[in-house]
């Protein structure tokens, strides 16, 4: 016979690890999408940290204010840390005062794409490189003109080109 509290505490473990799970997205991370950049599972922790493997192939988030790219303003390019495609321009960046690098708008409608992200009992928009599928943030509505959006990004999910500056 169940107990309620053995009813209640299965029921809840069910319902957070439901939202756990992203839609759009493959029990390992990986995106069902296919992307001009793949690789297994090994082969990208052999060119990741294990904390830029978390945040770009599991969906993590980098704690706050621990990037040094937050408060970079440099000109130069913003690149995905996992294939190297151009993401953002310093042109675009502002401070947000989040603690994540910000930017108003990606480097061009291509560079990056979305998902809709229905974790942790909120619906966000993830935003991915288009070339690997890694993730690199989210999408807010609460930016600066002239787009009125922030994209809040996981500094470790970019490497910073200031050879491709303004």
């Amino acid at each position: 016979m169940i107990t309620r509290r053995t009813f209640a505490v299965s029921t809840l473990g069910t319902l957070l690890g439901a939202t756990v799970l992203r839609t759009g997205h493959a029990a390992d991370g990986a995106t069902k999408e296919s992307f001009p950049v793949t690789k297994r599972p090994e082969d990208w922790k052999k060119i990741l940290s294990p904390e830029q493997y978390r945040v770009l192939r599991n969906h993590g988030t980098e704690r706050a204010h621990s990037s040094p790219l937050d408060k970079n303003y440099s000109p130069g390019v913003y690149k995905c840390a996992g294939c190297g495609q151009p993401l953002y321009s310093s042109e675009h960046k502002f401070n947000s005062g989040t603690g994540w690098p910000s930017f108003y708008q990606s480097i061009d409608d291509k560079a990056v794409g979305t998902t809709i992200d229905k974790s942790f009992f909120m619906v966000r928009t993830e935003v991915h490189c288009s070339n690997c599928g890694g993730h690199l943030g989210h999408i807010f509505d609460d930016g600066p003109k002239p787009t009125g959006l922030r994209h809040c990004i996981n500094g470790v999910a970019l490497k910073f080109d200031p050879k491709e500056g303004a």
